[in-house]
């Protein structure tokens, strides 16, 4: 066997080795290493520096999820502690750690509404592979295992676990690997830009919401055991519901007497300027799964909260619940969890997002960017924006899907020492909740510039814009 190399590595090593052996998610590997990947070597607060020396201001937080910025000592020490005292135990055989417990009753309290019980897990995906579960044992307990049907939305992104991704509504993710779990049916998204035909919000937000009143019928209402959405959906382009959606979807969901599931994987932990989207949106969810700010994404650790209706019927009745994972509660991650919402909660970050800077973020995207000939709408909550590049924006005529035009707009701020998404012809942004006004003006001079340096692509390629 190979000795490991301790010595520190050059640049082209690294990148040499990475296109040998590593095999990145969401990414042509081919073309990835004709390129060579970007080392990232160090971080601090809303800062990245590449192997190279470069300076890039991370406008996704990560990935969504470096919520208390990144650097902090504090988190660091939280690990080494546990690790010294209990690196490692599982909380299956009858047994739980003070961790996992402690972070649990955290959780019960920051979670709004009646979500007291909570069921750990690794990722995102986990989660939501939870959930269906979860849901799907509930209505077996409850006498009516036919209730198996879920209903999520088209362009909703729930994970890449074979349960994520039949949950998710991503078509390219649709188009690979498939077949996929039964018993998932899809409605359209509540994205008023790109698909109101000239209805006013107000009306397509009841449009799109009887779109799940119509499936339900379809399906049949005895056979439905949950609708499943995040409150802002967050890796489709970060697409707001019009106002009166999520009222007229927890509507429906009353009147058929099916489970509302929140997935707050990326809305939770102060995103939109509250503890969780469902906060912000006036939701309030039979269960949420959430992970990502959980811990800033300093430790990898998920979790669900389970509302009384389940958790009791579970409980009472239910017997044992043949699911969890190795790691789930896992003491470490748990103990940087409950570091990182103490940091959350006692800095007082979420508030200064609600009250400061979100409203700033909001203001100037609109200000300085609302204008400008590519962008043809922008929306947005608290510390999370999505834009959408038109190619005429007065007819709302967005680019021709095989037009890569996201993908030009994101290469020319990696250029530029930025770190802004493209989610198809969507750009977004999500910097860290530590982000000051100073650092906004930052970032949004610098997406400024790739804008313009992608209109000048795009008449290099002879397209054109609208007036």
């Amino acid at each position: 066997m190979n000795a490991i190399n301790k010595e520190p590595a050059r640049s082209e090593d690294i990148r040499a080795l990475d296109a040998e052996h590593h095999l990145h998610p969401f990414t042509d590997t081919h073309a990835l290493n004709a390129k060579g990947a970007r080392v990232i070597e160090r971080a601090e607060g809303v800062y990245l520096w590449d192997s190279e020396g470069n300076r890039i201001i991370d406008g996704m937080a990560g990935l969504w999820c470096v919520n208390i910025g990144y650097g902090r000592k504090e988190l660091a020490e939280a690990a080494y502690t546990q690790m010294n005292q209990l690196p490692y135990y599982n909380t299956f055989f009858q047994t739980t750690t003070s961790p996992a417990t402690q972070l649990a009753k955290e959780l019960a309290v920051l979670t709004p509404g009646d979500l007291n019980h909570i069921f750990f897990a690794n990722s995102g995906s986990e989660a939501i592979d939870t959930v269906i579960r979860m849901v799907r044992r509930y209505w077996e307990v409850m006498g009516k295992p036919w209730r198996k049907t879920l209903i999520a939305r088209n362009n909703a992104y729930h994970g890449s676990t074979i349960g994520g991704t039949s949950l998710g509504g991503m078509g390219a993710m649709h188009n690979q690997g498939g077949p996929f779990l039964p018993g998932i049916e899809h409605i359209r998204q509540p994205y008023w830009y790109g698909e109101a035909d000239g209805q006013s919000p107000e009306t397509f937000a009841l449009t799109c919401a009887q779109a799940l009143e119509e499936k339900i019928l379809e399906v049949g209402p005895d056979n439905v055991a949950a609708f499943v959405g995040e409150p802002i959906q967050g890796a489709g382009g970060v697409i707001v519901p019009p106002e009166g959606y999520w009222a007229e979807i927890q509507k429906i969901c009353r009147k058929y007497d099916i489970l509302l599931v929140a997935d707050e994987v990326i809305c939770g932990f102060g995103r939109t300027g509250n503890w969780f989207g469902s906060q912000t949106l006036d939701i309030k969810p039979d269960l949420i799964s959430m992970a990502k700010g959980l811990s800033s994404g300093y430790q990898p650790i998920s979790a669900v909260a389970v509302g009384e209706r389940v958790a009791s019927a579970l409980i009472e009745k239910g017997g044992e619940f043949y699911h969890g994972f190795t790691y789930s509660g896992h003491p470490v991650a748990a103990a940087v969890a409950l570091e990182n919402l103490r940091i959350l909660r006692e800095e007082k970050i979420i508030e200064q997002v609600r009250d400061v800077t979100g409203p700033y973020l909001q203001q100037q995207l609109r200000e300085r960017l609302g204008n400008h000939p590519l962008v043809g709408h922008i929306e947005g909550v608290g510390l999370i924006a999505g834009m959408a590049l038109a190619q005429d924006k007065a007819q709302h005529k967005l680019f021709d899907s095989n037009l890569d035009v996201g993908t030009i707009c994101r290469n020319h701020c990696f250029a530029n020492g930025l770190i802004m998404r493209a989610c198809g012809n969507r750009m977004v942004l999500s910097p860290p909740l530590v982000i000051t006004k100073a650092e906004i003006d930052e970032m949004l001079d610098k997406a400024l510039l790739c804008l313009d340096l992608t209109v000048a692509s795009l008449k290099e390629m002879g397209v054109t814009l609208g007036s």
